[in-house]
Order: C-alpha cells, then structure tokens, then sequence
C-alpha cells in the first residue's frame, strides 16, 4: 500500500496580466503548499476502485470524478492495464474554498499510480498530464514553493520558504457553481498587473528572506468582495480578533494571515473559535 497526501495550497501572489485569445488568463503566482491536507492510499487491484469515507454526496462525486479522469488519462499514456484501489482515508481541506482541493487530489493520484505501477514518469512529464486536469495540478506535482506562470501550468520550483505559519478562516458560505471563471470574467484590463511583484517576491525567497504580507498580493482581492456576501464581514472580524493583514486565499473565499509563531497562531486560533468561525493552524509544507 502507498499512503499519500494531498496538500492544499495558498497563493502568496496572483497577478493577472492578461486574457488569452483562448479564453484563458495568463498570471503569474508564487505558490505554496500547507500542512492542510486530504490522504488518500494506493493497492494493487483487478481494475480501478474507489472508496471514500465521507456522507456528503457533493464530496464524493468530486473524489470520484478527479480519481477516474487521472487514472483514465495515465492508463491512456502509458497503455498500463492495471487496476488500483483509491481510498480518500481523511478529508482535511474545505472544498472550494480557494485552497486547491480540485487540483491537489488527481495530482497525488498521478504520483501514486506512478509509484505504484512502476512507470517511473519523471515529474516533468506528470506535470504535462496534470495540466490536463486543471490549471493548478501541475502546481501539486512538485508542491513546496514555486513560481507559476502561463495559465498556471507552467511551473518553476523555487527554494523553501523557511518555515512558516498561517492561520485560515474559512467563511460559511455556499458553494458558487463556476467560482474562479465567473471571478475572472469580473477581471478588466485595469485589475491587470505586469508580474512585477511576483519576480520581487521570487527573487526576496531566493536570497532566503523571510516571508512579510507587505509581500503578498491577490489580483481577485479585486472583486471577491463583491462576489462572495459577507466576505468583508469575515475580514473585518478577523482584523479585530488580532491579524495584522488578511489576504485572500486563491479565488476564494478562504481568508488567511500570516503569524510570527505557532504560539501566536494558537492565540489568533482561539479568539476566532470563540466567534465560531471554521479556523484552522497551519504551517508551510
């Protein structure tokens, strides 16, 4: 058996710097991946198989679809017949919450039928297979901190942030059908940047600073308080219960702010519990 996790990501910047002709954007983001996490294991089997543990319906069809596509798309490629057992054991990311779950699962499924089948792909070639898969799978293939550019695909690792800690507030908003596309059709050519900051924040990691939220920058901070009700609401409560700055997580609607150290996490923790709000403690991965 091959045990994995599925980690989820917070975008330390995302600039949009034009539309394509195809309907995409081009951006450029420096990613990070957190202690935030799905786990999911591999065994051999007769065909493919999956189980998932959770009761909600909406969870399980997304598990199940990302599996099969990945799993469709390898056994394509490769021309492998074999079959495997996928069993999501723990579901510990918020789904569309701005945090890459629809990404990070197909990635980990591309790396553990690797391992598993014994295909021995190199990372670059499942990394063009998961761009099949969505834009932020690529991402997931290496993980840790990297730079990514074109409409997110094209990847370039960077060195490790020293270690880091956040605190996430996932506000109690329903699930927005079409989120991140009708986020960017909100999108102008005034919210369009040139990628400045992201290069600035790319060459300050690798001098090995460390991590300020004069740093950070989110191109949707632009819109997705228009677009999610109440979101300021869970920003405003979240500067009053202590944090220094509240960013953005990806398109949303997770907010999140950096901390100086887990005690100082586990303060902010705590005073947002008291309110109710789903927080949670995480660190750079």
């Amino acid at each position: 058996m091959i045990t994995l996790s599925a980690h989820a990501k917070v975008n330390l910047t995302l600039e949009v710097t034009s539309k394509r002709n195809d309907g995409y954007h081009e951006i450029a983001s420096v990613l990070q991946t957190i202690s935030l996490s799905d786990e999911l294991s591999f065994e051999l089997a007769s065909k493919v198989e999956l189980v998932c543990h959770d009761d909600k319906l909406e969870r399980v069809e997304m598990f199940e679809g990302a599996v099969l596509k990945a799993a469709d798309l390898l056994r394509q490629e490769t021309g492998s017949c074999r079959g495997v057992r996928v069993t999501l054991r723990e579901l510990g990311v918020p789904r569309a919450a701005g945090l890459g779950s629809s990404a990070s699962i197909p990635a980990a499924v591309l790396k553990g039928l690797n391992e598993l089948w014994g295909l021995k792909l190199p990372l670059e070639v499942l990394s063009r297979f998961a761009a099949r898969l969505g834009s932020d799978a690529p991402f997931f293939i290496y993980g840790g901190t990297a730079l990514a550019k074109g409409r997110g695909e094209q990847i370039t690792p960077l060195p490790p942030l020293p270690l880091t800690w956040l605190v996430l507030v996932k506000p109690n908003i329903d699930i927005i059908p079409d989120k991140t596309k009708r986020m960017y059709a909100m999108l102008n050519a005034s919210h369009f940047t040139d990628g400045a900051r992201t290069l600035r924040l790319v060459g300050k990691l690798e001098q090995g600073r460390a991590l300020h939220s004069d740093m950070l920058c989110n191109t949707f901070e632009h819109v997705a308080f228009d677009f999610f009700p109440h979101l300021d609401e869970y920003r405003r409560k979240f500067l009053h219960a202590g944090a220094s700055r509240v960013h953005l997580a990806g398109a949303g609607p997770t907010l999140f702010t950096l901390v100086p150290d887990v005690t100082s996490g586990e303060t902010l923790t705590s005073r947002l519990r008291n309110e109710r709000l789903e927080t949670y403690l995480v660190h750079t991965v």
